[in-house]
């Protein structure tokens, strides 16, 4: 009984951390010290995609990155050194994650004029928003105050970003890790409305699997051959991939998601249902999608005197 009592206390006492925590993030959190930090940041993002379309998706892709390894810290963009192991080479991110220059050259503008004061970490929780919100997704209130970590984790990136190749339950598992539930992953698996996907992620769906509309299969095929061509790449909604829309779950109930992880979703399995609600109400996915996107900001959060205020990105004070 007295070991039971001892354990309901040490959680009430994570929990309330946990709280306490997540209280010291705000929209307005610096509204005082940095007024015109967010607006600083949109320009930067907003000009980047206008460059580069893709942009936009690398950029949700990159805080979800950052957010399922050690928590939403800017991590992932720490360089490799003699006492770091760059997350940027792990096996999910390697030729892959992009906007690590780009949310670098934001925070050059933020330090301009306000030195030491904005993190790397809520640079890519803005980002993300405004990434969304620039090709017609949602724009929502982004909580700031989370500071930058001093470590990464290649072992960690290898071992608990989600895979192209995993099936249903072992991604709802992933993600309740997290403390997200199957309607955030689905929401948040959503964000493929946007983005491409090299050949070697989707060969083995277009070539062996028979959940996959044929058509879709052989158009596919053009450009990602049984052998070689590895990089070459494709869109994950092939109707409108540069924009913000909900076609990736109209695609998924017609067999057309490009990748395994994506079919899954809606492959008679427990969330099938919420991706037939979100083909029919594309209002009720970008609501979702935005809660999800603020949720998913609350892992593992540095706050406080933890961690530390980058000076720049790619590296430790």
């Amino acid at each position: 009984m007295a070991a039971k009592a001892g354990a309901a206390a040490f959680m009430f006492v994570l929990f309330l951390v946990s709280v306490a925590c997540q209280a010291q993030l705000s929209p307005t959190f610096y509204d005082t010290s940095c007024p015109t930090a967010t607006s600083t940041i949109r320009r930067a993002i907003r000009s980047a995609i206008a460059s580069d379309r893709r942009m936009a998706a690398s950029l949700i892709r990159l805080h979800f990155h950052d957010c399922f390894v050690q928590g939403c810290d800017a991590s992932i963009l720490l360089d490799e050194t003699s006492s770091i192991q760059s997350e940027k080479t792990a096996l999910g991110n390697m030729n892959s994650a992009r906007g690590y220059n780009v949310i670098e050259n934001a925070k050059t503008e933020v330090e301009k004029i306000c030195p030491g004061v904005v993190s790397c970490a809520d640079i890519i929780a803005v980002a993300a928003r405004d990434a969304s919100a620039y090709v017609g997704g949602p724009s929502y209130a982004v909580k700031l105050g989370r500071r930058d970590s001093t470590t990464a984790s290649r072992t960690l990136a290898n071992a608990e970003l989600p895979a192209f190749f995993e099936d249903l339950e072992s991604l709802i598992s992933r993600f309740q890790k997290k403390g997200l539930t199957a309607r955030d992953m689905v929401a948040l698996s959503g964000s493929h409305t946007l983005g491409q996907a090299q050949c070697f992620t989707f060969r083995e769906r277009i070539y062996n699997h028979s959940n996959v509309d044929a058509g879709f299969a052989s158009t596919r095929r053009r450009r990602c051959p049984r052998v070689g061509s590895d990089s070459t790449l494709a869109p994950l909604d092939l109707v409108t991939p540069n924009s913000f829309d909900n076609n990736y779950f109209k695609n998924l109930m017609q067999n057309k998601g490009l990748l395994q992880s994506d079919q899954v979703l809606f492959n008679g399995g427990s969330t099938d249902s919420i991706v037939s609600e979100y083909s029919r109400n594309p209002a009720k996915f970008s609501s979702d999608f935005g809660s999800a996107m603020i949720k998913m900001g609350d892992i593992g959060l540095l706050t406080g005197s933890s961690g530390q205020i980058r000076r720049i990105c790619s590296a430790v004070n």
